[in-house]
């Protein structure tokens, strides 16, 4: 699990790997994450867009940007938080993310770039 605070907004990231749906002699590796999204500030906050980087072993890697988060834009109340669980598909057994959230002050309108912290994606049996 990592966890990063960027603006007083908390992005905490706890990953697992997902075998039934992993079919690693055709070199296809689903990883699901957990994301926690905390406001520790004063204000709400509203999520307006998502931008990740995703980084394979094999030399693969993307970009994926678009709006919210699994098809939501949530507001956080200071002191609530909103989690959602999401996937990547990896073409190699060993990868990493990381991001940044859009975020929007809803009292001022000002944006904010909060940071999601690199985070690995390790099949469990690499680790033998």
């Amino acid at each position: 699990m990592v966890q990063q605070v960027t603006e007083g907004v908390s992005v905490t990231v706890e990953t697992y790997y997902q075998p039934a749906q992993s079919n690693p002699i055709g070199s296809e590796f689903l990883f699901a994450y957990k994301i926690i999204i905390e406001n520790l500030g004063t204000v709400p906050v509203k999520l307006l867009r998502r931008h990740w980087h995703i980084v394979e072993s094999n030399g693969l890697y993307r970009e994926v940007e678009g709006e919210g988060v699994v098809g939501q834009q949530p507001i956080i109340e200071p002191g609530s938080n909103y989690q959602y669980t999401s996937a990547a598909n990896l073409r190699s057994d060993i990868g990493k993310m990381y991001g940044s959230y859009q975020m929007e002050n809803l009292y001022n309108k000002r944006l904010l770039t909060i940071s999601i912290p690199e985070f690995q994606l390790i099949a469990p049996f690499k680790f033998n």
